[in-house]
């Protein structure tokens, strides 16, 4: 039996992650994947489908390019080809990640996992052959699937999750988005962009309903200009199959509709992966879905730990690393801190993009503060004009009192990029006073936010 003193149970941003840290601080480290290195992240989620939303943006600029004086006739696609540029993408980050496995000398064991008691994991091969291993340490890591509705059983052809959606072998025609987190409203405005007569089913009032309010009611006024159908407060309670298509019956307060097309994406959230990997055999605790841990993901029972989408806080890549990096850090005695989860910023790559972190304005104001808002739209930002890009705002919400940066809201061109400039200072306890005072560069985006605080404190200058 080969001996380690860490083993890391799943390869995705979180599970990889931790097993690189480990080896930086002298651990002898193995990790255990049945797919491909990089998980559902690298594989068939945040990479590719950026890759499948950056083909889409450039698709959206040659067929407007007369909007800023340029010519480009006969512009079309090739569906295929995007697609496939979306998987040379993922082979290479995974390939990246095999290099790192290499480098950080982290032995890569293939094969499915199962936890045993006394720190073991017994690994099965492809071949059918079983070894075991054991650990002082060993951390889960197997993160999620798209989640299974019972009125939408997912065949794979005609009803699919994200990783049939990135993968197609041929475009839709028309196309039925249940869901409208950031995996829907992604895909909804890839398959919109590409030509496809989309409809967005959200059984909320509103779309991204974690979002606040105000980004909610915008991306959908900006989605329903490029052609999106939004179907809010609106519940799928049926699907037939049985002919050349999909017909989806819809319950809405006006009544049931019926909606007919190629095929339903299922994008209504995440389904953990926890059954089947030996936490029964070990007695590890888990409530509603979820592995339960303390602030350092130890599990119940000593030695074992557990990250990212298995844990009960937010299923995102960046969570899941920084949670396999404070977790290998306690291992090794080091003085490390909780993670703030009030702290995290979250990201929707359609177009318009949206960012956020904090609290929203409604949340702000039902834990009692009393608050100052300011918002700059980029329709009054240079940089924006001159890039064609102008749908969007920024929003922020500070403690009249104190100043404290309690929540920052952005919709717009690039946004993603910029919203660590408030995660950074909500970090370090900034106040609005000084996001102010810190001199932002002429022209660019991120002046909106330096705009945005000055409208919340009444010294705007270009609104």
């Amino acid at each position: 039996m080969s001996n380690f003193d860490i083993i890391v149970l799943g390869s995705g941003p979180g599970g990889y992650v931790a097993a690189i840290r480990a080896s930086q601080l002298g651990f002898k480290t193995a990790i255990i994947e049945k797919e491909n290195l990089g998980g559902v992240c690298l594989n068939w989620g945040c990479i590719p489908t950026k890759a499948l939303l950056k083909s889409a943006q450039v698709f959206e600029y040659l067929l407007h390019a007369a909007d800023y004086g340029l010519k480009a006739e006969g512009v079309d696609k090739d569906f295929n080809a995007v697609v496939k540029r979306s998987r040379n993408v993922a082979e290479g980050m995974s390939k990246g990640v095999q290099f790192l496995m290499k480098k950080n000398k982290i032995e890569v064991i293939k094969g499915y996992g199962t936890l045993k008691p006394g720190k073991k994991v017994s690994v099965k091969s492809d071949d059918g052959k079983e070894t075991e291993y054991s650990a002082n340490n060993i951390i889960i890591a197997t993160g999620a699937r798209s989640r299974q509705l019972p009125s939408l059983p997912q065949d794979g052809k005609k009803i699919i999750g994200y990783r049939e959606a990135m993968s197609l072998d041929k475009q839709p025609k028309k196309m039925i988005v249940v869901g409208s987190g950031a995996i829907g409203i992604e895909f909804a405005y890839f398959y919109n962009a590409m030509g496809t007569d989309v409809t967005v089913v959200e059984f909320l009032p509103n779309v991204v309903p974690v979002e606040d309010e105000e980004i909610s009611k915008q991306l959908e006024r900006s989605l329903k200009k490029t052609g999106i159908k939004i179907m809010t407060s609106s519940e799928v309670t049926k699907v037939d199959t049985s002919g050349t298509g999909v017909k989806a019956t819809v319950k809405t307060s006006k009544g049931e509709k019926i909606l007919e097309a190629d095929i339903v994406l299922s994008a209504v959230g995440i389904k953990t992966n926890i059954e089947n990997i030996g936490l029964e055999n070990v007695g590890i605790a888990t409530d509603r879905d979820k592995i339960l841990v303390n602030d350092y993901y130890q599990t119940n029972i000593p030695g074992y730990f557990a990250i990212g989408d298995v844990t009960p806080g937010q299923a995102l890549a960046h969570v899941a690393s920084a949670e396999g990096i404070l977790c290998v850090e306690k291992i090794a005695d080091m003085h490390v801190e909780p993670l703030d989860y009030g702290n995290i910023p979250g990201c929707t790559y359609c177009s318009p993009e949206i960012a956020s972190v904090g609290l929203t304005e409604k949340q702000a104001i039902e834990k009692g503060y009393e608050i100052k808002v300011g918002k700059f739209p980029f329709s009054a930002s240079g940089k924006a004009s001159a890039s064609g890009n102008k749908d969007g705002f920024v929003k922020v919400i500070f403690d009249a009192e104190y100043g404290e940066w309690l929540g920052c809201h952005m919709i717009g061109a690039g946004v993603t990029d910029m919203i660590a400039e408030a995660v950074v200072a909500r970090k370090l306890e900034t106040t609005g006073h000084e996001i102010l005072k810190a001199v932002h560069p002429h022209p660019t985006m991120s002046e909106a936010v330096m705009e945005a605080v000055a409208h919340a404190y009444g010294e705007v200058i270009h609104i």
